[in-house]
């Protein structure tokens, strides 16, 4: 009878039988894969090839003795497969050349040719080549290929690998440099047979765009069967799909889904006859496990925050509905988050080239992709190419948020539970002293928040000196704060309509999950509830809400392009992390699109800027985020799972962080009652006991131990040993927990909830602009210097800055745009603007230029010395206009209130176009006022003389 699969790299365990050998149990387990996979075994004795498609014969006879099994297709043998014994899984490399001769080699009764396919197996490793692939490679399987799989390689003129020669040249039309770098590495890549490769692109520069081209040109040139597109958010599954419902190729005239099938998968629903499937990863490891999964569990990133499963996780099995061949690329979305825990199961699974994208790798991502990085497009590059925009650094520092604060004894304060927003008003028996980084977690000081805010509000202007509308009113830009938790969050919502005055619609909390409807008695809907996503999408294309908050739902992988600033009211020691959160103020957007939600907006958006009232520029970051993964699960909900029987590393750390939190909170009496009821243990010892089941150390001791004891024993022996152990550690770790402790737990939790210090007020400490920003647009001034010098003699209009006053008057607005298109192309980050705000920055400057043309001409004015301080143009040529026209009437001339209109509309020309002639009076506004009849029936024969000196004068 066959023995089922092994427990390791996911299968299912069976029982030792101690009278079978070593090579038998491998065979033993081979034969259940073969079957698993659709194979019928045969002994050599008993051969009936017409018993299925496939047919695994076992000591067939060849030439050079018998091989383990051979392989018939429809009664023709295609391939073989070598046996191993457990221990000999290292050695499966080495025997890869006795296969290749078993497969070349002649087959008994048979004049048969080479043999296409190879297999090593322990039954544990399988390992497989195709000899029809240019330079065959072996390659790692989770299991056998079914029979149809192959019978439709034989099929085939050539192998997937080899199809890979036949791609086109890259149409690059409408793809940027970065795209076509990224799909050419890629696919030489796919030509060298490597079976992982990273593609690192900047938030913002097209990486969905990138991976629905290079899947376009697979499914057509290489003709893969089925390509799956992993994301580890629903949310980022939905955007996914909008981008290839919407996607046409630059070499066809139809979208991508009336030429593919494309299904995103949901709960109930998967079809075989797809060729692109987007679904989360959750889902897809419960789909390999024919388990249900609710579709909350895949609104939040699994690595982030997850809801605790209440059971160990199962390894994933072979499942015949999906075999490991099933699809040819796996695309993992998003690639530095979810791919390193359990849902690595669901990418070793699958017989495909893995291919990953992310904006922001770190060395566990480079290593998990074997150091293949086919294209590296940092943030920094797109911002010099125009594909992102950066961003300035603008600090709000306080006294609370740097030092914390007391609260004194016997003052008489609010306790206010996290989850209800309960309060109570209670004496302090003892001083409370709260650091920064109690606040807002045991402490909640709303003066803290409130300063914040109000000092955020007042300097808005100054940051975004240009928003204001045709009332003299300054529009709030599109504002993205990131809170704490939930509670801080409410927190701060309250604060901001307050200190703005206004109303509910104008600040809004994006956080998971949907508010649901409130009813009446009756069932009648009195309050109508909010789902994230219809908030969001009012965020991102409606004019409210102005301002958004949000804790994790927001700060990664979604898209709010006119998004111009970010205000961290949380600090982030993740690296990885901080970048994504970076990221939504990176996105581009066009000035008619931004005018649509922003409408005072008079440029295209070309920087954001990050409001630090934390300190989050300035922390230390590492690589990893901190072990507490959702601040937000409730703590009866991690112990509820701890307590049945769940063994997640994360809920084990998650837990202890609170525990260790909740101990410094508690009186010492209080200490003793939890000792009482936790089996003698303090909480410092659970703690301990929590965060060694997964101690790397302590784990890397048990296996050292386990090596030493059962030396010379079979490895399988040993993992299973060292499994027990481990498992041990853990179930020690968490049986002090009990429905009486846990009770306990939430009640003294809740005794200690968040002191509400409304007592302290915060003191500003430092407003303004990062040193780093001052820094930064020092040299930007001194970039744009060294270009003007450099071409001053090059450029005509430039030429014209540098020679007499006079020859100002020839300045014309195609001459600026010239200048301005040479700028663009030579150094983009060298854009007018860019330098206008670097003098902003260091409070040199003076107006607000009405568009990218007038700051070019202001900042060349103040770099060649004409005027001393930078003016914005228009400015200029006001205050030259009341001189000359002072200067003028001086005497015995007076101009009519008709001829003043019309001198005030060329002023206004000339600040705009740098320069008017006669026949300018055939545009507007001339030609609705009478055009170049009426000026010169003003103004007579002295008609050509007062353009002449206006010219000249206005450009002083």
């Amino acid at each position: 009878m066959p023995i089922p699969h092994l427990l390791l790299k996911g299968k299912v365990g069976f029982f030792l039988n101690m009278n079978q050998n070593p090579e038998q149990i491998a065979r033993d387990q081979i034969d259940q894969m073969l079957i698993d996979c659709g194979w019928v075994v045969q002994r050599k004795t008993k051969i009936n090839l017409s018993a299925g498609l496939g047919v695994a014969v076992t000591e067939y006879q060849t030439e050079t003795g018998p091989v383990d099994y051979l392989l018939f297709i429809d009664k023709k043998p295609v391939g073989v497969i070598e046996a191993k014994k457990a221990e000999e899984g290292v050695r499966l490399l080495q025997v890869e050349d006795q296969t290749k001769r078993y497969a070349d080699g002649k087959l008994k009764y048979l004049n048969n040719d080479p043999l296409f396919f190879g297999y090593e197996s322990t039954g544990e490793v399988t390992r497989f080549t195709d000899y029809r692939d240019p330079k065959p490679r072996s390659r790692t399987l989770f299991d056998f290929h079914r029979p149809e799989t192959l019978a439709k390689w034989l099929s085939e003129e050539k192998t997937l690998r080899a199809r890979f020669f036949d791609l086109p040249e890259l149409n690059t039309d409408d793809l940027r440099e970065c795209q076509v770098n990224a799909i050419t590495k890629l696919e030489t890549s796919f030509k060298e047979n490597r079976p992982k490769a990273l593609i690192q692109m900047a938030t913002g520069s097209g990486k969905t765009f990138t991976a629905i081209t290079f899947i376009y040109r697979l499914l057509k040139f290489a003709k893969a069967k089925r390509v799956l597109f992993l994301v580890d958010t629903k949310n980022l599954g939905e955007q996914a799909e909008q981008e290839f419902m919407a996607y046409v190729p630059n070499d066809d005239n139809r979208k991508f889904t009336e030429l593919y099938g494309v299904q995103r998968l949901r709960r109930g629903t998967f079809s075989p006859d797809n060729q692109v499937y987007i679904s989360t990863i959750q889902r897809f490891y419960s789909i390999l496990k024919d388990e249900e999964l609710d579709e909350s569990a895949e609104e939040t990133n699994p690595n982030e925050s997850r809801a605790w499963e209440k059971r160990e996780p199962v390894p994933v099995v072979y499942n015949p509905k999906i075999p490991v061949e099933f699809f040819d690329f796996v695309i993992v979305d998003e690639c530095h988050r979810s791919i390193y825990n359990l849902w690595k199961q669901v990418l070793d699974y699958f017989d495909s080239f893995l291919i990953g994208l992310t904006a922001t790798p770190d060395n566990r991502t480079f290593g998990f992709f074997n150091q293949n990085v086919v294209s590296e497009y940092t943030h920094e590059q797109a911002v010099t190419d125009g594909v992102n925009v950066g961003f300035d650094v603008y600090l709000i520092e306080t006294e609370v948020s740097k030092k914390g604060g007391v609260v004194w004894k016997g003052e008489y304060v609010d306790h206010r539970e996290k989850d209800t927003r309960r309060k109570r008003w209670e004496q302090l028996d003892e001083d409370k002293v709260y650091s920064n980084k109690q606040l807002d977690n045991e402490v909640v000081n709303p003066n803290q928040i409130r300063l914040i805010i109000k000092t955020f509000k007042e300097h808005l202007p100054h940051i975004f000196q240009d928003r204001v509308d045709e009332h003299g009113v300054f529009e709030i830009p599109k504002t993205l704060i990131f809170a704490k938790t939930d509670s801080h969050a409410d927190d701060i919502i309250q604060i901001v309509r307050e200190e703005f005055a206004e109303e509910n619609k104008f600040c809004k909390k994006i956080t998971y999950g949907t508010t649901k409807d409130k009813k009446d008695d009756k069932g009648n809907v009195v309050e109508k509830g909010e789902d994230p996503k219809s908030t969001l999408a009012q965020f991102r294309n409606d004019y409210y809400p102005r301002i958004a908050v949000t804790v994790d739902m927001i700060a990664t992988g979604t898209d709010v392009k006119p998004l111009e600033c970010l205000l961290f009211m949380r600090d982030v020691k993740s690296r990885n992390y901080f970048e994504q959160m970076k990221g939504r103020g990176t996105r581009t957007i066009d000035l008619d699109t931004l005018r649509k939600v922003t409408p005072t907006a008079k440029f295209t958006k070309d920087h954001f800027v990050i409001i630090d009232a934390i300190g989050v520029t300035k922390s230390l970051k590492t690589d990893s985020r901190p072990l507490e993964k959702k601040p937000g699960v409730p703590l009866k909900d991690l112990l509820g799972a701890i307590t049945v029987g769940a063994r997640d590393e994360e809920l084990f750390t998650s837990l202890a962080g609170r525990l260790a939190r909740l101990e410094k909170q508690i009186t010492e009496k209080e200490k003793t009652t939890f000792q009482e009821k936790a089996e003698g243990k303090t909480i410092t010892e659970v703690v301990k006991g929590l965060l060694n089941a997964f101690n790397p150390d302590t784990l890397a001791d048990i296996r050292a131990q386990v090596e030493q004891q059962f030396a010379g024993e079979a490895p399988k022996l040993k993992d299973e040993k060292y499994e027990q152990r481990v498992t041990a550690l853990q179930d020690k770790a968490a049986d002090v927990f009990n429905g009486d402790l846990n009770e306990y737990i939430e009640n003294v939790r809740r005794a200690h909830a968040q002191v509400i210090d409304h007592i302290n007020p915060d003191k500003l400490v430092n407003v303004g602009w990062d040193k780093d920003n001052t820094e930064k647009a020092q040299t930007l001034i001194k970039d744009f210097t060294q270009w003007i010098e450099t071409h001053k003699d090059e450029i005509t209009a430039l030429q014209v800055f540098y020679s007499q006053p006079y020859r100002r008057r020839q300045l014309t607005y195609t001459m600026i745009k010239d200048v301005y298109e040479l700028l663009k192309a030579e150094k983009p980050m060298l854009a007018p603007m860019h330098v206008w705000r670097a003098y902003e920055q260091l409070g040199q400057s003076n107006g607000s230029p009405k568009n990218e043309l007038i700051a070019l001409v202001s900042l060349i004015r103040a770099v060649s010395g004409i005027d001393q301080s930078l003016t914005a143009f228009d400015r200029t040529v006001d205050k030259n206009f009341q001189e000359w026209v002072f200067k003028k009437q001086a005497g015995a001339l007076k101009f009519t209130e008709e001829q003043m209109q019309w001198l005030r509309m060329i002023k206004d020309y000339v600040a705009a176009s740098f320069h008017i002639t006669t026949e300018d009076f055939d545009l507007s506004p001339f030609n609705a006022a009478g055009g170049l009849g009426k000026y010169y029936q003003l103004f007579r024969e002295d008609y050509e003389k007062i353009l002449d000196e206006l010219n000249e004068s206005l450009a002083a």
